[in-house]
């Protein structure tokens, strides 16, 4: 459940931008149409392919040139050439969440839908300072050799990944399990790097922890949103109802976001009718997503707790929940990740990942972190969703969950809840 931004690509990839066009459109025959070796001085330009809109014939002709005059043509592949122009479209778009993934890392990522993957256990997303983890998955590889919220990966097994997109890291962090992988770190905060070498393992995907806080008050922590994530929610609430729990705080810090189906069912079960969000897609079109009650916790009273790094569907809940005043909403302003984004699987095996469409919250509110000057040319930054009452401490890295007594954030969210239904 990752949330992807692409990293400013070499040239060489968005010199063969479009090459992968011309390929799809099957112009084998023009493209080995390669002219002999011209004399010294200015070589003619190859004939323009007239099967391709005009726009497009200059494709033909830098691949013609570069199949015989580049120094390594006689090494150059069509699989190379492919991969490069799949890239080159993709940073085309400027759009911070799309990737390419090969036949083989689509398929390794096809894992998670199995209920396990191999790696070491961490939610990483790219930010504008490089591959930030968002949160270690608790009771993994990851978490315990001490991976952090808001650490920066800077290289993996000594490659500098500084100019790999989200996809090619996580690639190159995964791998099988008892295996080793030595990553630089930088924590939040830190001016210094550290090494730490991670043996992965089987990481299960459960989304969702619960536990009672007292008599009367629950604590749900989702971490993430998966298929199963919605029935995890409806066992742990029955948990609640047969432990006598009569109040919860639904604990959203570290959540990185998932699939949005399945957001919407589990905001569902809270909300006792209202709009969850609207998505608006790549021509204008609107799609409404609207709660349709009666769900088994529409009425508990809540408290919402986020951090910086509750993002994508996270934000969601948490957004819609305060849009229709169904629950207060405490801790630090949220990641602002707020487009949809899919996968589309190529005729070879491989896919590309992009965005597909942007969604807001019921009162207009678009999550989506951005960025701009005010007019004092001060940095502006706008995005997130705002809670209702920070906490100070929230915004601060953590692994959790912690034991509630070594929770500060948590016991101030729940001390909150206590002020609203005059619990003792």
């Amino acid at each position: 459940m990752i949330g992807l931004r692409l990293q400013t690509r070499r040239p060489r990839a968005a010199l063969l931008l479009l090459v992968l066009v011309v390929v799809l459109l099957g112009l084998a025959a023009a493209l080995g149409c390669i002219p002999a070796a011209a004399s010294p001085g200015e070589a003619p330009a190859p004939e323009p392919a007239q099967e391709l809109p005009p726009e497009l014939a200059r494709v033909v002709e830098a691949y013609q040139i570069l199949r015989e005059e580049h120094i390594d043509h006689d090494t150059l592949t069509a699989e190379q050439l492919s991969d490069g122009a799949i890239r080159g479209i993709l940073e085309a778009l400027e759009d911070p969440h799309a990737s390419y993934l090969s036949a083989d890392r689509y398929a390794s990522e096809q894992e998670g839908y199995r209920g396990s993957f191999e790696g070491i256990g961490a939610q990483v997303t790219q930010t504008d300072a490089g591959l930030t983890v968002i949160a270690p998955i608790p009771n993994t590889p990851a978490e315990a050799a001490g991976i952090l919220p808001g650490d920066l990966i800077l290289a993996v097994d000594g490659v500098d990944i500084a100019n790999h997109t989200l996809i090619e890291a996580v690639n190159l962090i995964r791998g099988p399990r008892d295996t080793e992988v030595t990553l630089l770190i930088r924590h939040a905060g830190s001016a210094g790097n550290e090494s730490i070498t991670i043996t992965r393992g089987e990481i299960p995907i459960r989304s969702v922890q619960f536990r009672m806080l007292d008599g009367e008050t629950g604590h749900l922590w989702i971490y993430s949103f998966s298929n199963t994530t919605e029935q995890e929610v409806r066992d742990a609430l029955d948990e609640l109802e047969d432990a006598g729990g009569t109040q919860l705080v639904l604990d959203l810090r570290n959540n990185p976001g998932g699939l949005l189906h399945v957001v919407v069912n589990v905001t569902d079960l809270f909300l006792d009718g209202g709009e969850i969000l609207y998505e608006v897609d790549a021509q204008g079109n609107r799609t409404n997503h609207t709660a349709k009650g009666g769900g088994p916790g529409v009425d508990l009273p809540m408290v919402v707790l986020v951090n910086e790094y509750s993002a994508s569907a996270s934000e969601i809940l948490a957004g819609a929940a305060q849009v229709n005043g169904r629950a207060h909403i405490a801790g630090a302003t949220t990641f602002g990740k707020g487009s949809v984004n899919i996968s589309r699987l190529l005729s070879d095996g491989s896919a590309i990942y992009f965005t597909i469409r942007r969604w807001y919250l019921p009162d207009g509110t678009q999550i989506e972190r951005q960025r701009g000057v005010a007019p004092d040319g001060t940095p502006l930054e706008e995005g997130g969703v705002t809670p209702d009452t920070l906490i100070a401490g929230a915004e601060h890295p953590q692994s959790l969950p912690l034991p509630p007594g070594e929770d500060a954030v948590l016991q101030q969210a729940w001390e909150l809840l206590r002020g609203q239904t005059g619990a003792r």
